[in-house]
């Protein structure tokens, strides 16, 4: 049985990946943002600001007290859509924090941790990544910046025995997601559990071999 730590742990996706996680036999500990969540199944760790060092350390306190982390999911983050002529400069700078700083806060805290337990590291990207679509600019250059996150991390620490990718997901069948885009193409999206399992198996020992990759998880779209 392993620790696994999951970002965003209070979202439709880090809900899910939690309990994946939690039926294979983990233990897991959430962190997120919002104070508290009603359904998610193992610990829970709210009211924590991942796009700051301190934020980050703190949690990072309280999950190692109860031991060793043994793989870390960096979910957190979110999305805003607007042109560049219409848009903020202040968006680029948001989606920047909570997409990657988070992350790199996050496995930075955990960083020894992982070491020793020579675990893995899972980020979510963006399969957007590959190409921007009009008013995606600052969501794709903040899940670019996860992308070469991951690349660099693979590189430094694949002589420890840590190995970190990141799956690329396209549309996530969420309420959100249906609330904004509506209904009709949703069978085509990825849904949350079908993540849930592609992160397990790159968290697991089956993906051994797997390092720096960053794979796209894009359903029917």
């Amino acid at each position: 049985m392993s620790h696994i730590v999951v970002t965003g742990a209070a979202g439709v996706l880090g809900n899910a990946v939690a309990h994946f996680l939690i039926e294979q036999g983990h233990d897991v500990t959430g962190v997120d943002l919002a104070g508290q969540t009603n359904d998610f199944a193992g610990t829970f760790i709210g009211s924590v600001d991942l796009t700051t060092a301190e934020g980050a350390a703190s949690a990072a306190r309280k999950i190692l007290a109860n031991g060793q982390v043994d793989g870390l999911v960096n979910i957190a983050g979110g999305f805003r859509w607007e042109t560049i002529a219409d848009g903020s400069p202040e968006s680029w700078e948001f989606l920047h924090r909570i997409n990657v700083m988070t992350a790199l806060h996050m496995s930075r805290s955990l960083l020894a941790s992982l070491v020793l337990a020579k675990g893995a590291i899972v980020n979510v990207g963006a399969a957007a990544t590959l190409k921007a679509g009009s008013g995606m600019g600052a969501y794709t250059a903040s899940k670019s910046g996860v992308a070469r996150l991951t690349e660099a991390l693979a590189e430094e620490l694949k002589d420890e025995g840590v190995r970190v990718n990141a799956v690329l997901p396209s549309i996530i069948d969420t309420p959100a997601n249906r609330a904004d885009m509506g209904e009709t193409d949703a069978a085509k999206w990825v849904a949350p559990c079908e993540l849930a399992q592609v992160i397990a198996f790159l968290l697991s020992d089956a993906a051994s071999a797997i390092t720096g990759a960053n794979i796209p998880v894009t359903g029917r779209v």
